[in-house]
This record gives C-alpha cells, sequence and structure tokens, in this order.
C-alpha cells in the first residue's frame, strides 16, 4: 500500500484495530502450532500440511504488515462534521445521471470501506472525485471508464 492518506470511520478503524490484534495474537500462535505439528510428520520436502501451513502464514504476515501501514496513514472522519451544503467524503449523495435519466444514491467512502454494489463508492473513484467539493444543482461531466457521463447533484446528505 502506497503512503497515501487512508480514509476510514472510527468504528472502521476500530474493526481494522481488531482485525490486526486477532492476527497478531491468535492467528500467529495457531499457524506457528500447524508448522511444528507437520515437522514433526517428518519430511517437510513432500509435507502437504507443512506447505498449507507456511502459505498461512506468509498470507497473515502479509495482511499484517498492510494493516500496520494502513493503520499508520489512517485519517478517521467524523460523520457528525460534514456539510449538505458541500459534498465531501462520507458524504450521502444522490444523483441524476443526465445521459440514461437514472437517479442513484451513494455514499463516498475511503477506498478501504468501498463496497460498490451497497452504495458505497470510493472517493478514488471516477465518480467519487469528481463529485467532491460540489453542492446541489452542480452539473458536471465526468470522465468514466465506459467514456464520459454528465450528472446532476440533487440531494447530499450526512
Amino acid at each position: 500500500m502506497s503512503e497515501q492518506e487512508v480514509l476510514m470511520t472510527l468504528e472502521s478503524l476500530r474493526q481494522k484495530e481488531e482485525e490486526l490484534e486477532l492476527l497478531k495474537t491468535v492467528r500467529r500462535k495457531e499457524v506457528a502450532a500447524r508448522i511444528k505439528q507437520a515437522i514433526e510428520f517428518g519430511d517437510i520436502s513432500e509435507n502437504s500440511e507443512y506447505e498449507d501451513a507456511k502459505n498461512e502464514q506468509a498470507f497473515i504476515e502479509g495482511t499484517i504488515i498492510n494493516l500496520e501501514n494502513m493503520l499508520r496513514h489512517v485519517r478517521v472522519i467524523d460523520s457528525d462534521n460534514l456539510s449538505n451544503e458541500i459534498i465531501s467524503e462520507y458524504s450521502i449523495v444522490e444523483i441524476l445521471n443526465l445521459d440514461s435519466n437514472q437517479t442513484m444514491k451513494f455514499q463516498i467512502v475511503g477506498s478501504v470501506e468501498a463496497k460498490p454494489f451497497e452504495g458505497k463508492i470510493s472517493n478514488d473513484s471516477p465518480i467519487g472525485a469528481a463529485v467532491l467539493g460540489h453542492a446541489v444543482g452542480d452539473e458536471l461531466e465526468v470522465a468514466v471508464p465506459a467514456g464520459t457521463t454528465h450528472i446532476k447533484i440533487l440531494s447530499i446528505e450526512k
């Protein structure tokens, strides 16, 4: 992960801290015990249990490194301080696609929390980045992977 600031809510921060603590205190010990047990089976060159445990250990250590890096660069967003006038991270926005005449409602979140199918889009996504700093009534032309789309901002909520 890059040195880029990571945006998240206090709730998400706590979840990531708990996940990191679980990996460091419980999962590391579990996989170490599996490796020890696999070594006791004898020849590790053809021991699939040993290979599986070593692969899991590498995955856990990589995840720990990623989480530690993420948490070093976190900026917590307080939803109580959000404005209904200007779009910012964690605003809930309703837009009208002027090309298809369809409305869409989503929350702009940090990339770590993005879940497009749940209506949470990243502040780094084309539409998420384009609407930041805009107000109700603004019309924008947004470059998206499929080309260019025209949108109008209908509402902003906390």
